[in-house]
């Protein structure tokens, strides 16, 4: 009898532990109610929520970016040829010697330098920032890009109102380069070039390389009252060999007599009839060149706008 007492006790026991643990197993298992979890919803499996998805890239963003990276790398590698020239050019004439590195400024070799620097470090950012996608570097190229299109526009209004000043600054840019024609072989080019190809001489007639002191009359030596080579009208002798004496003596002749040796006109008006002449051309070379930079913001715009949004996305 006792022993029977015992098995029922022990069973018991036994049922108790194993309903414990079915119950405890059983509020494991149970998932924790959410917040879409009410009286109503019980039952229902719940819904995942997906990730929000970053935008595709587009081919035509693709291409924008590769467009934009090989063309600012084209004009990298033009700066970079046009800081090297200028370079040389400064080294080659000794501009940095301790005795000419007080007229540096007024060397053309110096717009070549600031241009080619300015152009590579510009290009450069935009070619590193469209590769990289780094919105910092395509912020400053666009940035300096909008102020370049902004001061053409502002050049363009303030040369059209100011056509007067220009020309006497033009007047006193040539006189300067002819006062050092003899010293600055790059004021020499640069002058020998505008004569031959608007067949002028001087700035307002042929009379103006009396600033000259080679040229001035009071000077000694064969060049004395007379014009460089590039004024004549025929300066080749049998047409092969360069007569570069062939201005001697002419600032000493009437405008009669001389006509027939040298070109009278100055080269300001032949700057202003060649002005004249080609007014659509320079109209149209310039509206290209401010679409090609619009166009290059716009790209660079589209550029950032998908980098922030992939940002945002990820």
């Amino acid at each position: 009898m006792d022993d029977w007492i015992s098995e029922t006790d022990t069973d018991r026991e036994l049922s108790g532990v194993l309903q414990g643990t079915d119950e405890s197993s059983t509020e494991e298992q149970a998932p924790e109610p959410g917040p879409n979890d009410g009286p109503g919803n019980q039952g229902r499996t719940r819904e995942v929520e997906p990730k929000a998805r970053s935008r595709p890239i587009s081919l035509r963003d693709c291409l924008f970016k590769y467009l934009l990276f090989f063309s600012n790398l084209l004009f990298t590698v033009l700066g970079l040829v046009v800081l090297a020239l200028g370079l040389w050019g400064l080294i080659n004439k000794e501009s940095f010697a301790q005795e000419k590195i007080g007229q540096i400024n007024t060397d053309p070799m110096l717009v070549f330098v600031i241009l080619g620097l300015v152009l590579s470090t510009l290009c450069l950012s935009g070619c590193v920032g469209a590769l990289r996608e780094n919105c910092c570097l395509l912020q400053v190229f666009s940035a300096t890009v909008l102020v370049l299109v902004a001061a053409q526009v502002l050049a363009a209004i303030v040369a059209y109102s100011l056509q007067g000043q220009i020309e006497g600054y033009l007047r006193s840019g040539m006189l300067a380069a002819m006062v050092r024609y003899q010293d600055d072989l790059d004021l020499r080019f640069i002058t020998d070039e505008i004569q031959i190809g608007l067949q002028c001489c001087g700035a307002d007639n042929y009379r103006d390389w009396e600033v000259n002191m080679y040229y001035n009359c009071s000077a000694p030596g064969v060049l004395s009252c007379g014009v460089p080579a590039t004024c004549c009208v025929d300066p080749l002798e049998n047409g092969t060999v360069w007569n570069s004496q062939c201005g001697v003596g002419s600032q000493q002749l009437d405008e009669f007599s001389a006509q027939s040796v040298i070109f009278l006109g100055g080269c300001l008006g032949g700057m202003s009839r060649w002005i004249e002449q080609h007014t659509g051309l320079i109209g149209a070379v310039g509206i290209v060149l401010l679409g090609i930079q619009i166009i290059t913001l716009f790209i660079t715009t589209r550029l950032m706008d998908n980098i922030q949004w992939s940002k945002v996305t990820r």
